[in-house]
Parts: structure tokens; sequence; C-alpha cells
């Protein structure tokens, strides 16, 4: 995307002079502090909202076969959205069912997406009956159960304790490196966009405009002991000092008026 811009019908400017590119198979963070725009960004990515000026393009011409266009996108929200009346199956069958197709491939694919994100044994249980990290688990498999080429996370864990937090981190990391979909991320926590990120774009405070970009160069798969190594903790070091100058820029005068 290029010089990206949000202007709400009230007045407000979310985002500002937004160039991002996305690269296939990364894991791009997008960090900042709360209401400088991360989540308007990430909608415009998936299309659910139109830029007030510049240009959104999205290429994810090929599957990874390199043979069938796709363009796939899945979108995990903050909150899980589920269904409180169907199953944990029912809820992942949703983009089946709203495609107007189920069928015993997408009941066994929907079945495999239960097993990977850990809830092999709660395909009949109801949203009321799990806990908030179990919902959340039930939201990612919706989201990959049409293995989607891109997979848009709007701060999927701000609201776990940090035990489960941390459980799910460890979680989404294996189900990337095991898949490699292109993964964008929105977070406000230093330390979760460097565990789980290859790339965190640095975000003002509103109007959001990314300042620098921070490569994270970590070995893969990322085990739990990486959190109490030296680089890790250099790694956040370098990230925190970043997000502390962005929140010093200097917001653009032209929004006004």
């Amino acid at each position: 995307m290029h010089a990206v811009g949000k202007r709400f019908a009230t007045g407000v400017t979310a985002l500002e002079g937004i160039d991002l590119d996305i690269r296939r198979g990364e894991f791009l963070s997008l960090l900042g502090p709360s209401g400088c725009g991360k989540s308007t960004l990430l909608r415009i990515i998936a299309g659910l909202s139109e830029p007030s000026s510049g240009v959104r393009s999205l290429s994810l011409a090929m599957d990874r076969s390199g043979q069938t266009p796709t363009g796939r996108i899945g979108f995990v929200f903050q909150d899980p959205t589920l269904m409180p009346w169907s199953t944990v199956t029912d809820n992942v069958l949703l983009p089946f069912r709203l495609a107007g197709r189920i069928g015993p491939a997408e009941r066994e694919r929907a079945n495999a997406e239960i097993h990977s994100v850990g809830l092999a044994g709660f395909e009949r249980a109801y949203p009321r009956q799990l806990s908030g990290g179990m919902r959340m688990r039930v939201s990612i498999a919706r989201a990959l159960v049409t293995d989607p080429d891109l997979l848009l996370l709007d701060e999927p864990f701000a609201a776990l304790d940090e035990i489960t937090r941390m459980v799910l981190n460890d979680d989404i990391m294996h189900l990337w490196d095991s898949r490699r979909p292109t993964v964008v991320f929105v977070t406000h926590s230093v330390f979760e966009s460097v565990y789980l990120s290859t790339r965190i774009a640095v975000m003002t405070p509103r109007p959001g405009r990314i300042v620098t970009e921070v490569p994270i160069e970590l070995p893969q798969p990322r085990e739990r002991s990486l959190r109490t190594s030296p680089h890790y903790a250099g790694l956040c070091a370098i990230v925190s000092e970043q997000l502390a100058r962005a929140m010093l820029a200097e917001p653009s005068r032209e929004r006004e008026g």
C-alpha cells in the first residue's frame, strides 16, 4: 500500500501516509499505542474498510504450489465473536456455511483445525462452556479452516491473562512455522511482537504513521526458552526505544482543515 490515509466522517484522521509492503510468508507485527489506527489499518488490508486516500493493493496471486490463484484471507478479531447458540464445530464451519458448502470434506477440515488448536474433545461444547483462551482458539481455528494465504490477527490475546497469552503465542508460532501463511499481527506489546515476528512496523499515535521497521532475526522455530535469552532481551530494548521515539513523533499539520 502507498500513501494510505483514513479519515472518518466524524473528522477524525486515524491514518496518514502509510507506506507498507507485506512480504509473502512473513510474520509482520503492527506495533503502536492504543488508538493509533492499527486495527483500522488491518481492516483496510483485509478490504473491510476503504482508505480515504492512497492506494491499497493486495496480490496473493498464487497458492503454495505456484499454480492456482487464491487470495484467501483469515481474520481473527480482538473478541472471538463466536455464535453462542452453536457448538465449537459449527462455529469453525461458519466460513463454509457462508460459502454455501458443507460436506464431508469441510467437516473433516473443521475437525482437523479443532485438533490443531488443541481443542480435541470439545467439538460439541458451546462457547459458554469454554474459557477465554479456548474461545480464542475456536476463533483461530475458524480463521484457519479455509487455509488462508493471509492471516490477520487484531490483538487476539490482549484480554487474556499472561500465562494463557504466552501459551497461545507459542501455539500461533507453531501454526505459522508449520504452514507459513503471510501473517499481519496487531499488538501494543513489545515483548509479544519481538517473540512472534520476523518484522515489526512501529506506528505513531493518531494519526497513525509507520515511522520505522525493525527486522527480527531470531531462530526458527521459536522456543519458549528464547524469552530469557540475551538476544531476545536486546531486541526488545531496541524495539522499546523505537516505540518511545514514535510516541514523541511530531503529528502532521495537514490533517486539520
